[in-house]
């Protein structure tokens, strides 16, 4: 869109601000837009801008990869990450993962799809390009400065940190420190890796290492990573062994005809940069703005090599901050430097010389002229202090730019170009200050000693007017410098003698025009380039047009209605004469207007004439006017910029809009056409850019409006407000103030303050040097208000003491009166003093003489006083009418209206005692409100104290809950037994237990004796430590009950968490919970044997000695018994509390739910541990049948939740040998139940036993199986079935154990129980009629209610076909005449399931409460095993074909039994 143009200037102290990519396109950040700029021809060109980031951009990384190059990645303040194409120029995604502001991002070389960044908290986060993931780490709590990918192992990442930290992380093990660098003592500012993989690249001399004497031989798989920091030092590591293997000191290079001093430390950024195919080379910066090549191969002192030694003022002026480098198609290889002088070199590898230089802008562009003399030379005036001079038409450096900075000290807001003389440029400062440049020496300017109080707003060189007098020297006509600024002066200042006084105009004016009133403040004039009239625009809108020299007023204008921004007139070069009396003005308004001033001007009115109708209206802005120029080469052709953002060339005697330009971000403040070019137009704004256009080439021709200029605005949105953050640091020494640019510091030097995006009183950068470098400061918007600005400036002002308010304003007014009344006065006071009769009407203290009360006698003093005290309470200022009754000695009366007014003091009360206790009493009572009125309740309650009000104060403190003060007041003054002391605690107790404090809840009852209370409290974190905690003050209290069952909690928990240990130690300081350690010594054997097991993978937290596996054929119960007698004493010969008996009684009270799938199986394991101790508990009381039901239920826990293997395991731990009848042999029990509910459970316990078995060697001869059953594979039906328990018994069901035999070695008939397999056919077909049923609702519903949502359509659809099919299959098989599911009822479903639910009435509790496995899942497995061995006999086939014939009826049993019925 733009030809050539100055992009802003790059953020200051950022690690990697700018990069680029293969093409040769460098990105460059710069406050919150990254500037595109090409660097691939011999000259740059800035080419598009990233824009979106609402905070300063901190971080941007090209993609380096091959075909992806185009896509980079930017970080910013505002905690995002953008990824973008830089050919399109759009944003591609956003992530926000981080929550602060983020200060380092690197694209990896290595892998083209990862991302990563660093945020100020330490935060890490890697973000995966092409899946839109990312995925935090948090290695160290330190402040991230910079981080880089390495090269070559796409998971490494070294980071760097402010505190001089650095750690190489693992990002693939989530962020894993492989190794932490330690070295540096100040922050780390860069790091780099080495290009090439391996670490036997270079050698050092052994006091250049800091870990060995040379570098590594490269035994070791690795990298060097290179590393600058703040404490002056480069370091390259060893990312194998993780140590420094060499430091280079910076050297202190002469510059500017000095040594630098090595005791003072400079300002220093210390950037590395290690080149593509270099690996025995590396860039790093320096103290002043030097590059430096250090060659790490070479030996001797100096390594190092400077950029840029073939001629003078190639180097950089200021420190450097980042460091990219490119190697081009054509063999070139490129190093781009930024740096904080605002300027982006290019220099060439090859011969370290700079090949050019890209001057950047630190603020707005507030004015841009083009000189009249000296061709293409274009002057700039801008917001970062300093003054750019560019010679635009030179063609061998097309960015031939000078800088001047010397004497400016703020923002330059005005330019104006002598009209004759060659080099001498005017400027005008934000501060008000005026000055002269001769642009071709190196002498400081020259500057006015008239400074304006506000910013200077125009510049003029015009003719001069009286009172100076210039005479005609040698014929050539003289120039005045006229500046206007934002109090509404114009001051006129002669350029020869800039030293003397310059006059205001406003003088001449008054006196030729016989002007009385107050004239408006000015805000911009413009002389007629032939000097005869000068153009004044006010703040209230009017134009008037003066004649010179005199001033006479000819014409005012009263058109606009706002204050009036900009004036130019037509050139004088026209052919056409009538169009040199046009004048265009420009206001807060968006139309421009143009008046022809012929006729006033060549027949001057006797009388100003008021012009009412312009000769041409420009509408078409949307936004207020703020620059203008006409065309030098064309008749009438004018441009104008605006707030709306864009530059709009009109042609004005058609009124009508030729092009508009819209290549700036936010407000254009600035414009000129170019001198030589008629085509090419110059425009500046508020986005700290310089841009050169062409007019022919614009798409539009009129400014946005309506949905155009809401998009343009949402793209100057862009820059939003922000908080302006007051970093103040000081150096050693007292260091000068800190410089910032866009971005703000993070530390150390790095930021004074950070900058305004959005609105009219934005501001950019400042910085401030003792050194005679250039400065940057603070930009503000021009010309918000005329009279005042509306930001307030510190300036030095503030500094000063404020004088204090007079105590007597009225009658020290008086004394401001003119010299003859105060004469008078004189006479007055002689006549009181020595005449007996004052002159009539005159009373010191009253009236016209109230300040004569001052020098007259006390009544008249008290007058004076009386007069002043009400003009004191009609200024609202009543601590003075205070001390005036106080001085007159009305204590009481001072004190009075002080207690009114609410403004007692301590002064005040301090001397109130002198008016007697009653009223010192009362002025401390009512001090104590006004004190509860403005929070300060211990001084309130201090000074109740002082009247002996004590409980009052520990009432004041305790309604405002200053509980600590109020208890420490009331055990300080007060008796211990005090109620309220009491009362205090509790209250305490109870916001703090509201308030999560339990602790220090707990102490507040403790201290009351509500010991019960303090230990429920603690016990509410409900931890580990808590209940500890909680148990113990229990326990000490006299608490018994509370202690044992906070114990028994905090036991549980420990147990779940496999703390064993732990767990015991908590149960063992409560004698009477014996039995609970008996079952955690249980669950704790119960764990390690199936961990040893392997089938439960769980490693506990701590264990005992006796809890270590043992001999294997030893059963669980042999174990728990000899462990119980040696470690707790428990036998069956114990007695008293350690009886059996005893001990079984307190265990029955726990409860023990029956688990479900749902509960984990650390819970199961501490259930079934639970009947497992009272099976052993039962044993020592010789009671059979409980021992027999309680191992029953300890194995089904585990079935019951779905844990088979466990269950499986834990049957072969209680019966090594399968059968369920011996208990023990090492202690010869074997069971003989007698009752029957205890032989159904040891019925149930053996055919598990021989499922299991069963399965064991169905798996031996799985082989045979397979080959022989390939047709029909029984194992996935055999998964669909369910055992009477619930759970599936697939082949998952039961631990895998290999063992041999051609024959069954277990009495399989056991399996085959035909009462068992009837109990189950009915509990089967009870499910399937509840499935028809639940079918049959749902069709109802939806009948009912509509068609439902298509979701739960599908959802619902496979259910009930499935449901169909089986219901179907299994009435087919069952015989004839059974109707379809279609054809069946409800009341037909209802009655079958009675029918069901009678015949399971009718079967035995003990069936139903002991299953057995799955009857038909048995038949079937037994009958393949037939097939492949002769171990099923001849008898056992058949009883197995007469159970499936009999109750095999569901479709799928009966498809995996016809093979064996047919």
């Amino acid at each position: 869109m733009h030809e050539r143009s100055l992009p802003a200037s790059p953020n200051w102290y950022c690690s990697r601000c700018s990069d680029v990519n293969s093409s040769g396109l460098l990105g460059v950040g710069a406050r919150n837009i990254i500037y595109l700029i090409d660097v691939s021809a011999s000259s740059c060109r800035v080419v598009g801008e990233l824009v979106g980031h609402k905070d300063v951009v901190s971080g941007f990384s090209f993609c380096q990869h091959a075909g992806q190059s185009h896509i980079c990645v930017s970080s910013s303040n505002d905690g995002s990450v953008r990824f973008w194409d830089s050919d399109s120029k759009a944003l591609i995604k956003e992530h926000a993962a981080h929550q602060t502001p983020v200060t380092a991002v690197h694209w990896s070389p290595a892998d083209r799809n990862l991302v990563v960044s660093g945020d100020e908290k330490g935060i890490v986060v890697c973000h995966w390009h092409h899946t839109g993931d990312t995925a935090s780490f948090f290695p160290e709590p330190r402040t991230i400065f910079c981080l880089t990918c390495s090269p070559h192992t796409w998971s490494t990442v070294a980071v760097g940190y402010k505190d001089g930290m650095i750690v190489l992380i693992d990002v693939s093990k989530k962020g894993e420190v492989m190794h932490r660098l330690r070295g540096h003592d100040d922050e780390i500012h860069s790091l780099a890796w080495s290009p090439l993989a391996g670490e036997d690249t270079l050698y050092s001399r052994p006091e250049d290492s800091e870990a060995t004497s040379g570098v590594s031989a490269g035994d070791e798989k690795g990298c060097y990573l290179a590393s600058g920091s703040k404490d002056q030092t480069v370091r390259i590591w060893s990312s194998a062994r993780g140590k420094g293997v060499m430091t280079l000191k910076l050297p202190y290079v002469k510059k500017r005809g000095s040594a630098v001093d090595p005791g003072v430390k400079e300002r220093l950024w210390l950037h590395v940069h290690w080149p593509k195919g270099r690996p025995t080379q590396l860039v790093s910066s320096c103290f002043s703005g030097e590059l430096v090549m250090w060659d790490l191969t070479r030996t001797g002192k100096q390594k190092w090599t400077l950029f840029g030694t073939s001629s003078e003022g190639q180097n950089h002026s200021r420190i450097v901050f980042n460091v990219s480098s490119v190697h081009l198609q054509d063999d070139r290889e490129l190093l781009i430097s930024t740096s904080m002088d605002r300027e982006i070199k290019c220099w060439d590898m090859a011969s370290l010389d700079c090949c050019w230089t890209l001057p950047t802008l630190g603020g707005f562009v507030y004015a841009l002229t083009f000189s009249p003399v000296g061709a293409g030379c274009l002057a700039l005036g801008v917001g970062d202090n300093m003054i750019r001079v560019w010679n635009t038409l030179t063609t061998q450096n097309q960015y031939d730019t000078r800088t001047f900075w010397q004497g400016i000290k703020s923002k330059v807001t005005a330019l104006a170009w002598h009209p004759k003389k060659e080099g001498s440029l005017s400027f005008g400062t934000d501060d008000g200050k005026v000055g002269v440049y001769d642009v071709f020496s190196n002498k400081p300017p020259q500057i006015s000693s008239s400074y304006h109080r506000k910013t200077v707003y125009t510049l003029a060189w015009g003719p001069p007017v009286p009172p100076m007098s210039f005479g005609a020297a040698g014929g050539k006509p003289s120039y005045s410098l006229y500046s206007c600024a934002g109090e509404g002066v114009i001051l006129q200042h002669d350029p020869a003698k800039l030293s003397g006084e310059a006059s205001d105009i406003d003088k001449l004016i008054r006196d030729t025009n016989d002007i009385k009133h107050k004239l408006s403040p000015h805000t911009d004039l413009s002389w007629k380039p032939d000097g005869k009239v000068v153009a004044i625009g006010n703040e209230d809108g009017c134009i008037d047009v003066y004649q010179a020299p005199s001033l006479k007023l000819l014409c005012s204008i009263q058109q606009h209605h706002k204050i009036i921004n900009t004036l130019r007139w037509h050139h004088e070069h026209s052919s056409l004469s009538e169009l040199h009396y046009l004048l265009a003005s420009g206001s807060s308004n968006a139309t421009v207007y143009v008046h022809d001033l012929r006729s006033v001007i060549e027949n001057p009115p006797e009388s100003p004439v008021v012009l009412t109708e312009p000769y041409r209206s420009l509408c078409g802005h949307t936004a207020k006017i703020t620059g203008m120029a006409w065309s030098p080469h064309h008749d009438a052709r004018l441009v104008t910029v605006s707030y709306d953002g864009t530059a709009q060339v009109w042609d004005v005697l058609q009124a009508a809009a030729v092009s508009n330009y819209r290549g700036h971000i936010g407000y254009v403040l600035s414009v000129d056409w170019s001198p030589v070019d008629p085509d090419v137009i110059w425009t500046g704004g508020k986005d700290f850019t310089l841009q050169e256009w062409r007019v022919s080439k614009q798409e539009f021709t009129k400014p946005p409006k309506g949905k155009k200029m809401v998009d343009l605005k949402e793209k100057m949105k862009a820059n939003p407000k922000q908080k302006r953050k007051n970093k103040k640091a000081s150096g050693p020494g007292g260091a000068a103030p800190l410089e910032v640019n866009g971005k703000p510091g993070i530390g150390g030097q790095k930021a004074a303050t950070e900058q305004e995006l959005s609105g009219e009183d934005e501001e950019d950068e400042v910085s401030s040097t003792n050194s005679p470098v250039p400065p940057a400061t603070f930009e503000t918007q021009r010309k918000s208000s005329t009279v005042s600005k509306s930001k307030d400036k510190a300036d030095s002002n503030l500094l000063k003491k404020k004088k204090p308010r007079s105590m007597m304003p009225v009658s020290t007014s008086m004394d401001h009166r003119p010299k003859e009344d105060l004469l008078q006065d004189c006479i007055s006071l002689a006549s009181i003093k020595h005449s007996n009769a004052p002159p009539a009407g005159c009373v010191p203290g009253q009236g016209e003489h109230i300040h004569l009360g001052l020098f007259s006698d006390r009544q008249a003093l008290y007058r004076m006083f009386e007069a002043e005290e009400e003009g004191h309470v009609e200024a609202g200022h009543f601590d003075s009418v205070v001390y005036l009754r106080l001085w007159s000695g009305d204590l009481q009366g001072a004190l009075q209206l002080a207690t009114e007014r609410g403004e007692l003091n301590d002064h005040l009360l301090s001397i109130a005692p002198m008016a007697g206790f009653e009223v010192w009493r009362r002025t401390v009572e009512a001090f104590v409100k006004q004190l509860c009125l403005q929070e300060l309740y211990l001084k309130a309650a201090s000074h109740l104290l002082s009247i002996n009000k004590l409980y009052e104060a520990v009432d004041l403190l305790r309604s405002h809950k200053l509980y600590r003060e109020a208890i420490a007041l009331v055990k300080a003054r007060l008796p211990a037994d005090e109620p309220v002391l009491k009362e205090l605690y509790t209250c305490w107790a109870a916001v703090l237990e509201r308030d999560g404090h339990f602790s220090a809840a707990a102490k507040c009852h403790l201290a009351t004796g509500a010991s019960f209370d303090a230990a429920k409290v603690i016990a509410r974190k409900n931890d580990v430590p808590s209940l500890t905690t909680a148990a113990s003050v229990a326990r000490i209290s006299g608490e018994v009950a509370l202690g044992q069952s906070l114990a028994l909690r905090c036991a549980k928990d420990l147990a779940a968490a496999l703390d064993w240990v732990g767990a015991q130690e908590v149960l063992s300081s409560q004698e009477s919970l014996l039995v609970h350690r008996l079952h955690l010594c249980v669950a704790e054997l119960l764990a390690a044997t199936l961990a040893d097991s392997q089938v439960v993978s769980q490693s506990a937290v701590s264990g005992h000695s006796w809890a270590s596996p043992g001999e294997h054929h030893i059963c669980i119960q042999d174990k728990v018994r000899d462990v119980w007698e040696r470690h707790f004493g428990v036998s069956q010969k114990s007695g008293g509390h350690c009886s059996a008996g005893a001990l079984l009684q307190q265990l029955k009270s726990v409860e023990s739910p029956s688990p479900t799938a749902s509960v984990p199986l650390r819970q199961v394991q501490l259930y079934s541990s639970l009947h497992l101790t009272r099976a052993v508990l039962s044993w020592l009381s010789d009671d059979d049948g409980q021992l027999m039901k309680e191992l029953w239920r300890a194995v089904a826990c585990f079935r019951d939740a779905g844990h088979l293997c466990v269950s499986a395991e834990l049957c072969r731990l209680l019966f090594p040998d399968g059968d369920v009848s011996v208990c023990s042999r090492k202690h010869s029990k074997t069971l003989n139940p007698t009752d029957e509910e205890a032989k159904a459970a040891a019925s149930s316990l053996q055919t598990f036993i021989h499922y299991q078995r069963l399965y064991e060697h169905w798996w031996s001869l799985s082989t045979q199986i397979q080959n022989r059953a390939a047709d029909s594979n029984p194992t996935d039906e055999v998964k669909d079935k369910m055992v009477n328990g619930g759970a599936s018994e697939s082949e998952e069901s039961v631990c895998p154990a290999t063992r041999r035999s051609d024959k069954l070695d277990f009495d399989a008939s056991l399996l085959l129980s035909e009462r068992h397999a009837a109990c189950q056919a009915v509990q089967r077909s009870v499910r399937e009629i509840q499935e028809r049923l639940a079918a049959m609702v749902l069709q109802h519903s939806r009948a009912q209610g509509g068609q439902l949502d298509s979701g739960e359509k599908e959802a619902d659809a496979p259910t009930q076909i499935s449901t169909t099919a089986e219901s179907l299959g299994s009435q087919g098989s069952a015989g004839a005449g059974q109707r379809t599911e279609d054809q069946e009822t409800l009341l037909s479903l209802s009655a079958k399931m009675s029918e069901h639910q009678k015949q399971l009435a009718d079967v035995p509790d003990t069936i139903k409460m002991y299953p057995h496995p799955d009857i038909i899942e048995c038949c079937l497995v037994l009958l393949h095993l037939s097939e492949a061995s002769p171990s099923v006999c001849e008898s056992l086939q058949d009883e197995a074909k007469g159970l499936l014939r009999k109750y095999a009826t569901s479709p799928s049993t009966l498809r995996a039994s016809q093979r064996f019925l047919t």
